[in-house]
């Protein structure tokens, strides 16, 4: 196998990582919302959060793996290696915007410090029962399920038929 082939299997494995780390998280978020046990959600929201430190190693050698494909391959010029890495970095965005902002928004409502919270701030205080069954029952883990699930799938569409 060329120098190209090995760059692409592990763009390969860094990918099939990423989506099995970041499954993790689409299991606690949708697995949360039956819960009504501040412990039992917390304790879910770390694993969550343990499985991510992976899913980022495995998006940033996916990313680099690319990279290098892209010139190891000359696929520069072509399109759809351009409107693959804008999806990425778009979901990447979209991702760290509306999910973390849901799983801190959780973290709060337990009475917990979120990921992106400072350090040396208290934790908030927790929200009622009430407040956390809306927030759990909210439409949020579907938009970001299925956002990340058809970006995915585009994604995949790209780099598989290179249509452009």
């Amino acid at each position: 196998m060329d120098l190209h082939g090995w760059v692409v299997l592990v763009h390969i494995v860094a990918a099939f990582v990423f989506v099995l780390a970041h499954g993790v998280s689409m299991v606690v978020m949708f697995r949360i919302r039956g819960e009504t046990d501040p412990a039992r959600i917390g304790a879910q929201l770390d694993v969550s959060l343990s499985s991510l430190y992976l899913a980022f190693v495995a998006l940033l050698l996916m990313l680099v793996s690319g990279i290098v494909a892209g010139f190891t391959g000359g696929l520069w010029e072509r399109g759809w290696i351009w409107a693959s890495l804008g999806l990425l970095v778009a979901l990447t965005v979209y991702m760290g915007w509306r999910a973390a902002g849901y799983f801190d928004a959780v973290r709060h409502a337990i009475g917990t410090r979120g990921m992106h919270d400072r350090k040396g701030v208290e934790a908030p205080a927790a929200a009622t029962s009430d407040e956390l069954a809306g927030l759990l029952a909210s439409s949020r883990p579907m938009e970001i399920a299925a956002v990340g699930g058809i970006g995915l799938l585009l994604i995949i569409y790209l780099m598989r038929a290179q249509p452009f």
